[in-house]
């Protein structure tokens, strides 16, 4: 025999909850006996009813198609016998014409700027700021990068390089670069 408790607008059975909820008093609006589940409520998560979880918007956002897509395709593997050699890492920086390139592949695929960034998942403003030449944060080069099929990071160079001696056991000082470059 099923016992179900009614409650204002609530029929709870209360042995059986909705699939991936479990039984309990909503964390949000203090309904007992209902089936919640866990949802982030800004940083924290909380165990939540359905209906507070419609009325309040905590479901799990979307994520944009092309991310999705790239996110799915990523294949990262750890190595942890690998040693990071800070001498040999090579950096890569924004490349100089990014803004034209931007513009120019949305362009070629025939987007607007409200387009792209629905897109990506970005506002319009964020399109506009890096078409004029702002530089856009890390993330949204590599969305860019993603999305528009092109490339806006380029290996750096330095501006200056140096001589280290091959048979030396040390590393080069600070003093033996002042004595290289006579300052």
């Amino acid at each position: 025999m099923k016992s179900a408790i009614s409650h204002n607008k609530f029929h709870v059975d209360s042995r059986i909850g909705h699939i991936g909820e479990a039984m309990g008093e909503c964390e949000v609006c203090g309904a007992m006996k209902v089936g919640t589940k866990p949802v982030l409520m800004g940083k924290a998560q909380v165990h939540a009813c359905s209906r507070c979880v419609e009325k309040l918007g905590l479901a799990p956002k979307q994520v944009a198609p092309g991310i999705k897509l790239s996110n799915n395709t990523q294949n990262y593997s750890y190595n942890p016998k690998k040693r990071n050699n800070i001498m040999s890492k090579q950096e890569k920086e924004l490349v100089g014409n990014f803004a034209s390139r931007i513009s120019g592949a949305r362009e070629a695929k025939g987007w607007s700027q409200q387009e792209l960034g629905k897109r990506m998942a970005e506002t319009v403003n964020v399109i506009k700021s890096a078409e004029s030449g702002k530089a856009p944060t890390d993330s949204v080069v590599r969305k860019f990068e993603r999305v528009l099929g092109i490339s806006l990071m380029e290996l750096s160079s330095p501006d200056e390089t140096s001589r280290i001696i091959k048979g030396s056991k040390q590393g080069m000082t600070l003093g033996d670069y002042f004595n290289q470059n006579g300052d």
